[in-house]
This record gives structure tokens, sequence and C-alpha cells, in this order.
């Protein structure tokens, strides 16, 4: 697949706020399925962007602007060609030891409702592939899906709790399950083309984890199936925050709003122009 990708946030301060800092983490990077064709990133205030890579291997384009501002706008476009790799990531930049990912995080951490709610899911599994589908299959079967929905604000176990959420809620309680049955996991945010009819509301969310012989297998417990070509993977984190494709501040009293807008399109499609999934 061709997929085209235009997204555009908004920020705007009541009132103006005396000066922004943001860190962004809105650029794809090529690996074994997926090659970035191009891909720009800019920002409509004074200042260049400074490129940088994290700790996890992420890109970073970093700026700040010190004068007064009551609205500015982050855009990202760029166009990715995909290739079905039945969730398999091959070839991405790995910057930590795989054991890292088996550390807790604020936002993946198994409360004793987990922990039940983990052990019962893989019942019958004969390998560690087969614990990581009945996990997919049993948080999607528990939790409904709300592309809409606020993340929950504690994680994993609020979430669970709920038995509703959006894509980010179904990748933190999956990570935190997985990482309690002692299988490193970790987070993703990118973009995913919606089926025929559908609209992108925004970036979406995913986890990975380890199998044996395979190595990281993206699993997307919101749509419960592995990422396909459909997929755009653009950052990792150990959850949402350090995977967060903003990362901002600004100084003064100013309240703070912002407003997204994505369109996500396979170029390749029959009706092209029209966002489509393709089975």
């Amino acid at each position: 697949m061709r997929i085209k990708i235009s997204h555009e946030t908004t920020f705007r301060y009541e009132p103006a706020t005396r000066g922004v800092i943001q860190n962004l983490r809105l650029t794809p990077r090529s690996f074994d399925s997926q090659y970035v064709l191009r891909w720009r990133v800019s920002v409509d205030l004074d200042g260049a962007l400074r490129h940088t890579e994290d700790s996890l291997g992420n890109v970073v384009q970093a700026f700040s602007h010190a004068k007064p501002v009551e609205r500015f706008v982050v855009a990202a476009h760029g166009e990715v060609e995909t290739l079905d790799a039945v969730g398999v990531v091959r070839g991405a930049v790995e910057t930590l030891p795989t054991e890292m990912y088996l550390r807790s995080s604020e936002k993946a951490h198994a409360n004793a409702s987990l922990r039940d709610f983990a052990h019962t899911a893989i019942t019958g599994a004969t390998d560690p592939l087969d614990r990581l589908h009945k996990l997919m299959d049993a948080i999607h079967g528990e939790i409904a899906f709300d592309p809409a929905a606020t993340p929950a604000a504690s994680g994993a176990g609020e979430a669970l709790a709920l038995k509703k959420g959006a894509a980010a809620d179904f990748a933190h309680v999956f990570i935190a399950a997985a990482r309690l049955l002692g299988i490193p996991a970790r987070f993703v945010s990118g973009y995913v083309v919606p089926d025929s009819g559908e609209t992108a509301t925004g970036m979406s969310a995913w986890a990975e984890a380890t199998a044996p012989g395979l190595g990281w297998i993206a699993f997307d417990a919101a749509r419960n199936m592995c990422a396909d070509a459909n997929y755009v993977r653009v950052a990792i984190g150990f959850d949402a925050a350090s995977a967060a494709p903003f990362r901002a501040s600004h100084m003064g009293a100013a309240v703070e709003t912002v407003g997204t807008m994505v369109q996500i399109t396979d170029t390749l499609a029959p009706s092209r122009g029209q966002s489509q999934r393709q089975s």
C-alpha cells in the first residue's frame, strides 16, 4: 500500500501564552515492511526545528518560541509505502535490550484485577505466541472500542474496570498483562487507514510484544488483529507518555485548547481521495 497522511494540530491559548516549548514525535522511520517515501514536519512559528533522537530510537523534532503566541499549527505531511508482514517488525531501530520492556510503567501497570484477567485469558495456550493471541482476543471481548474516547488517566487498571476505551487503553491493558506474564511489551503510536466510510479522528495506538523465533510483533487489541499494511508505525514507548506525539509546555496561566485534523488515504485504492481500509 501507499499511504498518504496529512496531520495538522492547532494549539490555541487564552490569554496569549508568553512562550512555548515542544518535543514532537511525529516522524516515522523505515524498516523492512515500512518505507518512508517522503515526510515533513513544520511549525508556523519563528524558529527552526532541531532534529534529535530519543533513548528509544524515536525521531524527535524540538522547538521553542519565547514570544507571546495565541495560536500555532504543527503539521506533518508525507507518504509511506507499507507491506503486510503479519505484524512482525523486522529491521527497526532498537536502542535498548528487549528485557527493558519487561519493566512496569505508570500507565501499563497490572493491578490485582488485571492479573486475574491476564491469567484467565491465556487458559489453554500452548506457547508464548498463542498466549499473546489469546490475550488480544480476551481484551477485545472485554473492552468496548471508542476511538473518540479520552484514554483512562491512570492507565491499564482503570481502562479494564471501565470496559470501554480508546486505542491507547487497549494497548496499555495488553502491555501490562504481557509484562505480567513475562513477555516484553511496548506501546506504539501511529496511523491506521480507516475502514471504508469511516473518518480518521487522529493518531492511533497499539502494542508490540516479543515471541520466540519471530521477535517483535504488533498486536492491536482494539481491532483484534496484528498490524498489517494499513498501519504506519511512528514512535514506541514504555507506555503512551514516552511515545507521545506532543510533549509540550507553555509559560503563563493561559488555557490551552488543541484541535486535530487528520486525513489518511491509500493512494493505490480504487476510490482515490477517500480514506479506505483493505480487508
